[in-house]
C-alpha cells in the first residue's frame, strides 16, 4: 500500500493500522491482521519481475508494446472523429444562406460539365467520321454523340447479316 500507516491498539487490545490524510486526521482504520494479510497477498512489481523467466519478460514486453500501439492508433482515430464532429457542429450552427449554396453548386456543376463535354464530343465525332468514312470536317462536326453510336452499331450489324445471307444461298 502506498499510504503510510500508523500502528495503534484498540481498547480491547487488538492491533490496528490507522491511515491519516494530509491534515493528520484519521482517514481509515484497519485491523492489523486483515491489512497485513492483504499486504502479504499482494506482490510488488519488483517481486513479480524477479520471479519471471526470460521468455515471460519478452512476452510481457511484447504485450505492453502492442497495447501501447493500439492506444496510440485509437487516439488518432478519436481525434479524427472529433475534428469531423466539430466541423459538422460549425456547419449546423452557422449555416450559409440558401441562395449562396445554390449559386455555388450551380457554378461547380456547370464548370465540371463544360470541362467534360468537349473531350467527349470530340472523341465521338472522330469515331463517327472514321466509321462513316467522312472526309469533310463539317460533316464530321455535324454528327452528334447518339447518332455516332447508332451508326457504329449499324455498321457492325450490316456486314454480319450480308455474310449470313450469302452463305445461306
Amino acid at each position: 500500500m502506498a499510504t503510510r500507516r500508523t500502528t495503534m491498539r484498540s481498547r480491547s487490545g487488538t492491533k490496528l493500522y490507522a491511515v491519516r490524510d494530509e491534515s493528520g486526521k484519521f482517514k481509515d482504520i484497519q485491523t492489523y491482521k486483515r491489512a497485513h494479510a492483504a499486504d502479504m497477498r499482494h506482490k510488488s512489481k519488483a517481486e513479480t519481475e524477479a520471479a519471471q523467466g526470460p521468455i515471460e519478460r519478452k512476452v510481457r514486453k511484447a504485450a505492453k508494446d502492442a497495447a501501447k500501439s493500439v492506444r496510440s492508433s485509437v487516439k488518432g482515430a478519436v481525434a479524427a472523429v472529433q475534428r469531423v464532429a466539430k466541423r459538422a457542429v460549425k456547419q449546423v450552427s452557422n449555416p450559409q444562406p440558401a441562395a449562396r449554396k445554390t449559386a455555388k453548386k450551380a457554378a461547380k456543376t456547370s464548370a465540371k460539365k463544360s470541362a467534360r463535354k468537349p473531350a467527349v464530343k470530340k472523341a465521338a465525332v472522330k469515331k463517327a467520321a472514321v466509321k462513316k468514312g467522312a472526309v469533310k470536317k463539317g460533316a464530321a462536326k455535324a454528327i452528334s454523340k447518339p447518332t455516332a453510336k447508332k451508326t457504329a452499331k449499324r455498321a457492325a450489324r450490316k456486314p454480319a447479316k450480308k455474310t449470313a445471307k450469302k452463305t445461306a444461298k
